[in-house]
Order: structure tokens, then C-alpha cells, then sequence
């Protein structure tokens, strides 16, 4: 399922789910800095690759330094940081289910976008097989 030719579809509902995470956390927010300083530094490390759908900007590169070392999309995982840390801070069933929501609807973006890796990147396949996909170490 590619909902859209670039995966567009994956972006809209992953905005969507954050939206309403957001709007569930709203009542009683909470700031988490680390989270944020994943975000930043992996988006920083990626650099011109840097793109909110799964399709691989035409021309970029394979980026396997920095915090993609450690795990293949520390972008997502930031995202995930925050939304399970404030899930548990605010010990909501909604938010906790939103949480599980979005790991599901993140992880199969980034295999849409393991796909197009793939296809464009041949040494993709060894650094698949040596760095997690979303919990560093463990998935």
C-alpha cells in the first residue's frame, strides 16, 4: 500500500495522528527536550536528503553516520520518544492507543520507504541488516 504515488498518504496520516495526539495531550501538556535533540540532530545529519515523504529525494545519498548508526530512522524514533513518553506521563488510554497507532503507521512508512532505499542504494541491504529500524538495538 504506497497511498500515493511518493507515499503522500503516509505523510497526511502521520500529520493527522500527530494532530490529534497533540490534541489529546493538550489538557495536560508536557515538554520532553530529548526528543527534540534526536529530531534536530537526525534531521541535521540527514541534511539535503531531509524530506517528509518515504520517496528518496532524486540525487541524495545513503546516510549511515551520526544517529543513523545506532537506529535507520532516528527521525521517527524522536517522534515516537515524545509520543510514548508523553503517553506515559499522562497515563491516557487514548493517547497510549494513539501512541500505538502511530508507531504502527510510522513503521510501515519507513518500510515503503525501505523499499525505494533499496532500489536506489545496493549497500542498503548490509546496513539493514547491521542497524535496527526504529528502537535502536532492539526493532
Amino acid at each position: 500500500m504506497r497511498l500515493g504515488e511518493r507515499g503522500e498518504g503516509y505523510v497526511v496520516g502521520q500529520f493527522a495522528l500527530l494532530g490529534l495526539l497533540v490534541l489529546a495531550l493538550w489538557v495536560t501538556p508536557s515538554f520532553s527536550p530529548p526528543w527534540l535533540g534526536v529530531l534536530l540532530l537526525a534531521a541535521w545529519q540527514l541534511g539535503r536528503n531531509l524530506t517528509a515523504l518515504p520517496k528518496p529525494r532524486p540525487g541524495g545519498y545513503l546516510v549511515q553516520q551520526g544517529l543513523y548508526r545506532v537506529v535507520r530512522h532516528p527521525i521517527y524514533c524522536g517522534v515516537l520518544l515524545w509520543a510514548l513518553g508523553s503517553s506515559l506521563a499522562h497515563l491516557n488510554l487514548w493517547t497510549l492507543l494513539l501512541c500505538g497507532l502511530l508507531f504502527v503507521w510510522l513503521d510501515r512508512k519507513a518500510s515503503l520507504e525501505e523499499t525505494w532505499l533499496q532500489e536506489r542504494f545496493p549497500e542498503y541491504s548490509a546496513y539493514r541488516q547491521r542497524v535496527k529500524k526504529l528502537i535502536p538495538w532492539v526493532y
